[in-house]
C-alpha cells in the first residue's frame, strides 16, 4: 500500500554510502542524500530492529521538500553497521556525536542541524541533548521515544509474572555482563532536564508499544522543550495518521531554530 510505496521511493533515490569509526572501534554505516550546496543537515536515527526506510519513509519526504540535505544512518548492530549488542540509546548516543562531528567536518563549520529520531532513535537524541555537541546543533526532533532503557525493557517484558522491582537487577546485570553497558548510565528525564536544545517531541495517543506518557517530558525542561501528541496513531505511524499536523508542527519548529 501507501507505506510500501514511500518506502520504495527512498531506497530507490540515488544516495552516497558513507562510514565513521565509533568511539569504541566500530564501523558505522549512513547514507546521504544531497538536495543542495550550503543547506540544513537533517540526521535521522531509526528505532529497534528497525531501519532507515522503514522510520524515515515519511520523514525524509519532510526533508527533502525543505530543502534539507539528510543523513539517514545504521544504528549499531542494524544494517550494514558493526556491532553485537542493541545499547538502547547508551552507546547510540555517543555515535550520535560521532555522526555530528562528521558531519561538522564534511559540510563545514557553519552548517546548521537538526536530529531526528524515531522510537530508539528517538530515545537516542534526547539521551544526547545534554551530551557537550557542536554548537551546529540547532534543534531535536523526537518521535514516539521512550523515557529510559530501564522503563521501556520492563515494559516489553509486563506480560512478565515476574514483579518488576524483582527484574530490574537481573536487567541491570543482564545490560553488564551479555552487553557491556550499564543500563542506568544515562535516561531521557536526566538529559532533557540538562538539555540547552530545542527539543520537538511528537507522539501517537494510541501507541501500545512505547506509552505515550512515556515521552511526556515538557515538565522536565518547559524551557526547551515542545509537545504535539496525535489522537489516534500507533506507533511510529503519526506522520501517516495526520500528515498535514505532523509536518506543519516539524516545519514550524525548524523554521524557529
Amino acid at each position: 500500500g501507501v507505506i510500501s510505496r514511500i518506502v520504495r521511493t527512498l531506497q530507490e533515490r540515488p544516495c552516497e554510502l558513507v562510514n565513521i569509526t565509533s568511539f569504541d572501534g566500530l564501523t558505522l554505516w549512513g547514507r546521504y542524500y544531497h538536495v543542495k550546496d550550503g543547506a540544513p543537515l537533517d540526521i535521522g536515527f531509526h528505532g529497534y530492529r528497525s531501519s532507515c526506510f522503514n522510520d524515515f519513509a515519511g520523514g525524509s519526504q519532510m526533508s527533502f521538500d525543505m530543502g534539507h540535505n539528510l543523513l539517514l544512518v545504521d544504528q549499531r548492530a542494524h544494517g550494514k553497521s558493526q556491532g553485537k549488542t542493541i545499547t538502547f540509546g547508551i552507546k547510540e548516543r555517543m555515535d550520535l556525536k560521532n555522526w555530528v562531528e562528521y558531519a561538522v567536518k564534511r559540510f563545514g563549520s557553519d552548517v546548521q542541524i537538526m536530529l531526528y529520531g524515531v522510537s530508539m532513535g528517538g530515545a537516542t537524541v534526547l539521551m544526547a541533548s545534554d551530551l557537550d555537541l557542536p554548537e551546529n546543533v540547532k534543534g531535536i526532533v523526537a518521535d514516539c521515544p521512550y523515557s529510559s532503557a530501564m522503563d521501556i525493557i520492563l515494559h516489553v517484558g509486563r506480560t512478565n509474572p515476574i514483579p518488576k522491582w524483582l527484574m530490574k537487577p537481573f536487567v541491570i546485570l543482564g545490560a553488564k555482563v551479555y552487553g557491556g553497558f550499564d543500563v542506568q548510565e544515562t535516561d531521557a528525564y536526566r538529559a532533557v532536564k540538562n538539555a540547552k536544545i530545542p527539543i520537538l517531541i511528537i507522539h501517537g495517543e494510541a501507541d501500545s508499544f512505547v506509552p505515550a506518557e512515556m515521552s511526556n517530558l515538557t515538565l522536565y525542561n518547559p524551557y526547551m522543550v515542545k509537545r504535539l501528541t496525535i489522537p489516534g496513531a500507533e506507533h511510529g505511524i503519526s506522520y501517516l495518521v495526520d500528515t498535514p499536523r505532523y509536518q506543519k508542527a516539524v516545519r514550524d519548529f525548524a523554521e524557529s531554530i
